[in-house]
């Protein structure tokens, strides 16, 4: 059996034919930052831009979240993003239960290699399949979970920010429980 390592990650999302996703793609989007980060963002599929670029969060909601972090003094390339599923979903629909659990193997595996200490939801989907499928994002968001000896928060996609500007102070309340989480566990030190 093969150890597991990112080159083996790599190659299994680049063959991956679990679900019909790949089949109308042109990239897939496996995620990217730092591979050893402490903090890993998990939201919910690839956009169009990030489609057509095979990168997560880079077309206007991955602009915000860039910027979200900032806002806390965290520069994006020292944390791991990616998303529930690889592949976008048609007209940026929300994945479908099958896409999700397909895709699941691909996210154990980054999980598993990045090893974070927190791991921030972005939005409804990746709370649901990471946390609990009864999860609301609107009653949930802001609370603090510890699985495995990892803490994690859901809060709003970016994309739901760019939506409804009402949720931007509990989307900000929220990235500073997240900075003073990564204080309390001495996180980021250099930064924060």
């Amino acid at each position: 059996m093969e150890e597991i390592s990112w080159e083996l990650f790599e190659r299994q999302v680049a063959a991956c034919r679990r679900c019909p996703l790949y089949a109308h793609i042109q990239h897939k989007v496996p995620g990217q930052g730092d591979p050893h980060a402490p903090l890993m963002l998990i939201g919910e599929g690839p956009g169009q831009t990030e489609d057509e670029q095979g990168l997560a969060f880079v077309g206007a909601a991955g602009q915000l979240l860039t910027r979200m972090l900032s806002a806390i003094h965290l520069p994006r390339e020292r944390v791991y993003i990616c998303n529930i599923v690889k592949c976008r979903p048609p007209m940026n629909r929300v994945p479908a239960p099958e896409e999700a659990e397909a895709c699941r193997i691909h996210l154990r595996m980054q999980t598993w290699l990045v090893r974070p200490r927190v791991i921030l939801l972005l939005g409804a989907t990746a709370a649901r399949y990471t946390l609990d499928p009864n999860i609301r994002i609107t009653r949930d968001r802001g609370k603090w979970v510890q699985r495995k000896g990892v803490w994690m928060m859901p809060t709003y996609h970016p994309s739901a920010l760019l939506r409804d500007e009402s949720k931007k102070p509990e989307a900000w309340a929220d990235l500073q429980s997240l900075r003073d989480k990564l204080k309390e566990l001495g996180l980021y030190t250099d930064l924060l």
